[in-house]
């Protein structure tokens, strides 16, 4: 069986790329060209300084937290979700890198249906648009990357979004300190199908 491995090569600037060796045992046949995607243009903006800062400086906020702290943050952003008061998500959505990944997801030609951003409990630090969620962790978009290591990749299946009226996938990597090589959080992205397939990467 052969294994996917994907490594992050840092240079000036702290752009960051990524190697594929070889592909994996039952991919898809949408795969080859969600990895290429990520090498060629997701690899760049996500070694982005503000990201990276954004990342460790909320993995400190949160390094006390228990699962009953999780859980009852994840529950307040459930309750706003529904509400139209939303303090906690408004928090969020109007941060500094929400903002910057709202500008990467409106540049792509609507290749990004979604971009989150969560940190090492799993929790959401920026996005895109509202998540249904705050914390990831007990998904396997968080569990099979960043608990997995800093090699991983993990692609969903192909889901069809009502609201949009739109096929998708989710496409989600761990995303490594360019300085410290360490594994700090993960990024989730929605790619619209028809853009994906329309798309030339190299």
């Amino acid at each position: 069986m052969k294994k996917l491995t994907l490594k992050w090569i840092t240079g000036a600037g702290l752009a960051a790329s990524f190697l594929f060796f070889s592909s994996a045992v039952n991919a898809g046949p949408h795969d080859n060209k969600v990895r290429a995607l990520l090498a060629s243009d997701a690899a760049a903006w996500l070694s982005d300084p503000m990201l990276i800062d954004a990342i460790k400086r909320q993995n400190a906020e949160h390094a006390n937290l228990s699962q009953r702290d999780i859980d009852r943050l994840d529950k307040k952003w459930r309750k706003e979700k529904k509400a139209k008061d939303r303090p906690m998500i408004s928090k969020v959505l109007n941060n500094e890198l929400s903002q910057f990944l709202k500008k990467i997801a409106n540049n792509s030609n609507e290749l990004y249906s979604e971009i989150f951003i969560m940190d090492n409990k799993g929790l959401n630090v920026g996005q895109s648009d509202i998540t249904s969620d705050y914390w990831q962790g007990d998904e396997a978009k968080w569990q099979k990357t960043y608990l997995a290591g800093p090699d991983s990749l993990h692609i969903a299946k192909i889901k069809y979004d009502s609201s949009s009226r739109r096929f998708q996938i989710q496409a989600s990597i761990p995303i490594i300190d360019p300085t410290t090589k360490a594994n700090i959080g993960a990024v989730t992205l929605g790619l619209a199908m028809r853009q994906l397939a329309l798309r030339q990467v190299k």
